[in-house]
């Protein structure tokens, strides 16, 4: 007979979602999904607030990744206010991004996914976790927490605070870096990459014990979406959007932040409040695009720092075209450590980045704005629209890992067809369904905006326990 199989909650991820499985009457996986349970709708709840205020904000989406928030509400807000905001800001605050993206890249790598990679899919899950691969490797997790902590160090110096700083505002920042606080930063970076370039090495020594999940973890075809400098290096906070198809030749190219509407459409699928944005010009479903480390290293010319580029190198040589697999997100988010630690080093020793002129201030100017930045998990955007008062009219919050809906419930259900059989059901067999999500490193806090039609079920109970009234929406 068929038969449902329920993965609830997902672990090892940020944010609430399950799976389900469907297996047929000869236990073949006919379908799985990825359903995202959690609805909090900021996009609704800042409507009619000042819109200097949306950086804070919308840096409460999530405890995770705030900065990135910060940084991408800043940059629409900039566009309303239509200053050019002073270099020295712009540094500071590609600084900040840089930091948060490291911080936020060791978490996904040596707190949620090394577990996987240093004690195996199908080792037990009671040991399966940050302590077992401290037993197992504990020069590893020592480097894991070094990096996190180094990256969460700088955003204290800069911002004042770890989580939810109000450092960047609309027009730069609010205060200029100190060079104690510069000095602090520069005396570890030659330890960041000491314990990253020492992660690296051992990526590459042992991925290729996972031969049966680099070719089923979300290994398809897709296009590749990022951001790109005008030259084609990887860039964080300015760029414009460029596609690749999956053989890497591009698509769209130069696309100005303002224009991202003409490309991308938001879907809403019934089974989860999950956005799912598509590439307009191919349609729904067809225009499924992954974005994140594995694109953004797909889709650059060239990464721009040394070290970098060296590892960015042997890691295009995976593939003829671009890498397909989802697994080697675990490689792209390594190499993009290394950059961030190079790429804070550069802009530290820039003549001006101590400079006191860090905020332009200035009157809305547009009724409209667009920022766009990437994120620990790929492109970031924030789209307002404003009254002549500065009041919130609209906003639309496009996140990261709502970019990569689509791709990961094709990873999902690729996954279950490959390792699960209805005759027994092991618990590794599971685990991989769930690490293929871990993979995209989502953040679903950050994503949960869309009205979808998920099965719920609210119970009135007496204080004796007993059933008194009940509203069901949805599918039992």
């Amino acid at each position: 007979m068929s038969r449902t199989i329920t993965i609830d909650p997902v672990t090892r991820i940020e944010g609430h979602s399950k799976i389900t499985i469907h297996l047929d009457d000869a236990g073949r996986v006919s379908s799985a999904r990825f359903h995202v349970t959690q609805f909090r709708g900021f996009e609704k709840l800042v409507e009619g607030r000042p819109f200097r205020e949306m950086p804070s904000i919308t840096a409460r989406v999530c405890g995770i990744c705030p900065v990135s928030h910060l940084i991408a509400s800043a940059k629409a807000c900039d566009d309303l206010l239509a200053v050019e905001i002073p270099e020295t800001a712009a540094k500071l605050r590609e600084i900040l991004n840089l930091a948060q993206i490291l911080q936020s890249h060791a978490l996904s790598f040596f707190h949620l996914s090394s577990p996987d990679l240093v004690l195996g899919m199908d080792a037990d899950p009671l040991k399966r976790n940050l302590f077992g691969v401290a037993a197992e490797s504990p020069s590893l997790a020592r480097d894991g927490i070094w990096l996190r902590q180094f990256g969460q160090e700088i955003i204290a110096h800069l911002a004042g605070k770890r989580i939810h700083p109000a450092w960047v505002v609309p027009g730069g920042v609010s205060a200029p870096l100190s060079p104690e606080h510069r000095d602090f930063i520069l005396e570890k970076i030659p330890e960041a990459l000491i314990r990253t370039r020492r992660t690296l090495e051992w990526y590459k020594e042992i991925f290729g014990n996972f031969d049966a999940e680099i070719r089923t973890f979300a290994n398809f075809p897709s296009l590749f979406m990022g951001l790109v400098s005008d030259n084609g290096e990887l860039e964080m906070y300015n760029g414009k959007l460029r596609f690749v198809d999956a053989t890497g030749r591009i698509v769209v190219d130069k696309i100005e932040p303002r224009r991202y509407g003409d490309y991308i459409e938001e879907a809403v699928e019934p089974d989860s409040y999950l956005k799912s944005p598509y590439f307009k010009p191919m349609g729904y479903p067809d225009g499924i695009y992954r974005v994140g480390p594995l694109a953004r290293l797909n889709l650059v010319d060239r990464i721009g720092t040394p070290l970098a580029d060296e590892e960015w190198a042997e890691f295009r040589m995976l593939e003829r075209g671009a890498t397909l697999s989802s697994f080697q997100y675990h490689y792209a988010r390594l190499i993009e450590i290394l950059y961030c630690v190079e790429k804070i080093e550069q802009l530290l020793d820039w003549p001006d980045i101590l400079s006191d002129h860090v905020r332009a201030m200035a009157e809305p100017n547009r009724t409209e704005g667009f920022g766009i930045s990437e994120a620990p998990r790929g492109t970031l955007m924030h789209h307002y629209k404003i009254d002549r008062k500065g009041l919130m009219q609209w906003a639309d919050l496009i996140i990261a890992t709502g970019h990569n809906s689509l791709a990961m419930n094709k990873g999902v259900y690729q996954v279950a067809r490959y390792f699960v059989h209805g005759e027994k059901i092991g618990e590794g067999m599971l685990n991989r369904v769930e690490a293929v999500i871990r993979t995209f490193d989502p953040c679903l806090s950050c994503s949960t905006h869309a009205f979808g039609q998920m099965p719920m079920r609210i119970q009135l109970l007496s204080p004796e326990g007993e059933l008194l009234d009940e509203v069901k929406q949805g599918a039992d």
